[in-house]
């Protein structure tokens, strides 16, 4: 059965609807014998050569008819409710055909006859579809996974057809917490209360829930996330309807469940005038345009379409990649302006001078940095020179070519630093300040925040890639805790962060309550259907057994700290953004900040760590060192030899030369 099922199926197009039409004409024949043997209660009626004569002219008017109909232009596998409206117009033709010859010719049919044949016909070309779809149905349910949907609404409902024409999933049950829909059937399936899911979930085995209620907040989305991750089944989800409205996806797209589903805090709707007022019909620049927040960045500034958009990147491949992706964005929507991409190095202040000079710009957002923190450890020297005086070259040349407004991106790691990057995102605040006193003409601010979700060197990724591999997924410490927020939402409290801004100013963004990695780690073990279990890295392939992910506390890296915070003092000032503040923080006047940063420029060409740590120290950044040094190359040579470099003067608008 299988196998001639199977062949049937891979017959091309054309062989298919051939034999649809031999099925039909054979069903059409056996619909007049029976016909004329229940009028006549007799097989003697089917001697009759007149009668069968008629059919030399039904049988090609009905083929005929399904032809116009569209009949067999159909998928059989596929066939919905409205293919019984063609076979009923169909088979009522072919009974008035047979009407109609039978009275011109004056054959002997009596006038019941094309009646009890239109039924006939009607019953059986119909169940044969039927029955072939069940058939394909059934042979397809075996390898199809069982899920549950869980809401019952009209993308449930959506969601099933889509899943029954599909090849992966079988629905066998719906999910809704509306009791008015709790008891009832949608579909042709129940709709359970949630309550009796965990019953369910064992008694059928089911491996898998879609979550289909895509209007529904982030909030009350993490609510029912959580509810249902200790059933150790695979999560998945719909689009968002936003994203369904938009275009950009689809009902049918399955996807896993992100994790900005399960932190579940609801971004604040931007407010169209900050997020225009350092952009909209603007040139405007974002250094680091190619990384994670540097990209999002020029994505939410071309949506407020700019005079231009400079794009400074020194990586290659993320400046190509960023480019390509706002020339489609401008092509589709016929934006008018110039993408430039250009590529450069923060460090060298004429080139970041002459390309603002060249463009006119107007706006900086200063997002390249160095921000991974182990990497940074590793590789001091290039971490302050990017981070602290790409900072200082940068905001120099923006003064010095009468930049409006110059935004830098800060992190939570820049507040009472226990690093090396966080302490040089604090001086370079403090650089930032200090220049922001002495310029007049160009409105310099700082921004900080927390984690992104998804940017390169996240936590996130990371986890998902040793999911994917059968773990076990690594933590650092137990008690470890992170803020957390999405890089859209980052990106345009940034932009509205900065057109408040009158100079000098830090301001600091609303993270939320901060994460525990830990518990992170062991929820999304749980969405994808696996269950947590500790473990050490030596010992995981002994301890961890089948559908089982091991959770592995490693160490806390070098300069790593348990608990971040966004705050130097406790006095922040609310702003007009509920989710952004303003802080007061301490800063240094540009006499005082000079002679530090060219002392820690020339311990940065002696490529003496220690020296650089001392002077980060004494710079009242708060850095408080709790680590040995791992700076590869001081490990392997030490300080290079003093050649005695002369510390020039320089103007109090030049940091450091």
């Amino acid at each position: 059965m299988n196998k001639a099922l199977f062949r049937v199926l891979t017959m091309t197009r054309t062989s298919k609807r051939i034999v649809q039409v031999i099925a039909d004409v054979t069903i059409l024949l056996v619909s007049f014998a029976f016909a004329m043997m229940l009028r006549y209660d007799s097989v003697s009626a089917l001697s009759s050569t007149k009668a069968w004569a008629s059919l030399l002219f039904v049988i090609p008017v009905t083929i005929l008819a399904f032809i116009r109909l569209g009949f067999y232009r159909a998928v059989i596998r596929y066939m919905a409710g409205r293919a019984v409206t063609t076979i009923l117009i169909g088979s009522a033709i072919s009974g008035i055909a047979l009407s109609f010859v039978s009275i011109a010719l004056s054959l002997p049919i009596p006038r019941t006859v094309p009646l009890i044949y239109f039924g006939l016909t009607f019953m059986l070309i119909g169940a044969t579809r039927f029955a072939f779809r069940e058939l394909v149905f059934r042979r397809q349910s075996k390898r199809k996974e069982s899920v549950v949907i869980y809401g019952a609404g009209s993308a449930g409902r959506q969601l099933v057809q889509m899943l029954r024409q599909g090849t992966e999933y079988l629905p066998i049950a719906f999910v809704d917490d509306a009791t008015s829909a709790q008891g009832t059937q949608v579909g042709g399936l129940s709709v359970l209360s949630p309550t009796h899911l965990p019953e369910f979930v064992s008694e059928r085995e089911i491996t898998s829930i879609l979550f289909a209620i895509p209007s529904i907040s982030r909030a009350r989305r993490s609510e029912i996330l959580k509810s249902l991750e200790r059933l150790n089944v695979q999560l998945r989800s719909v689009p968002g309807l936003d994203d369904i409205l938009s275009g950009r996806s689809t009902i049918d797209e399955i996807n896993e469940v992100s994790i900005e589903d399960l932190l579940g805090r609801d971004p604040v709707a931007p407010q169209p005038e900050l997020m225009c007022a350092n952009t909209r019909g603007r040139a405007v620049m974002v250094t680091g345009a190619g990384g994670s927040i540097g990209s999002e960045l020029c994505r939410q500034i071309v949506q407020e379409r700019p005079k231009l958009l400079v794009l400074f990147e020194m990586s290659e491949i993320a400046l190509y990649s960023i480019e390509q992706e706002l020339e489609i964005l401008r092509a589709k929507n016929g934006w008018t302006f110039r993408v430039y991409p250009i590529l450069g190095n923060v460090q060298s202040r004429e080139h970041v001078a002459r390309v603002m000079r060249q463009f006119a710009i107007e706006t900086v957002y200063h997002a390249a940095a160095y921000k991974h923190v182990p990497l940074v450890e590793h590789n001091v020297v290039e971490g302050i020179r990017n981070n602290v005086f790409g900072t200082c070259r940068v905001v120099e040349a923006a003064v010095a070519e009468g930049v409006e407004s110059f935004i830098l991106i800060s992190t939570d790691k820049a507040v009472r630093p226990t690093n090396l990057m966080g302490a040089s995102k604090r001086l370079a605040e403090m650089a930032c300040q200090a220049i922001a006193k002495n310029a007049p003409k160009t409105r310099v601010s700082m921004v900080r925040f927390g984690n992104v979700l998804g940017s390169s060197g996240s936590v996130i990724p990371l986890f998902q890639k040793q999911i994917a591999m059968g773990g076990p997924i690594t933590v650092t410490h137990p008690e470890i805790t992170r803020f957390f927020m999405t890089i859209p939402e980052a990106a345009q409290l940034v932009i509205q962060a900065g057109a408040m801004a009158r100079g000098g100013e830090v301001f600091v963004l609303d993270m939320g309550e901060p994460v525990r990695i830990a518990e992170l780690a062991s929820q999304m073990v749980r969405l994808h259907g696996y269950k947590p279990v500790l473990t050490s890295l030596e010992n995981a392939a002994n301890i961890v057994g089948p559908g089982e992910i091991g959770i592995a506390f490693t160490h806390l890296r070098p300069g790593e700290k348990l608990y971040e915070e966004l705050l130097i003092g406790n006095d922040p000032q609310m702003t007009q953004h509920s989710r952004i503040l303003c802080a007061s923080e301490m800063a240094l006047p540009s006499d005082t900040l000079c002679p530090i940063l060219e002392t820690l420029k020339q311990a940065c060409d002696r490529c003496d760590i220690e020296a650089i740590r001392a002077i980060l120290v004494s710079a009242k950044t708060d850095y408080e060192p709790q680590d040995e040094i791992v700076d590869f190359d001081w490990e392997h040579h030490g300080p290079l030899a003093d050649n005695d470099r002369k510390i020039v003067e320089v103007p109090h608008l030049t940091l450091v030369r």
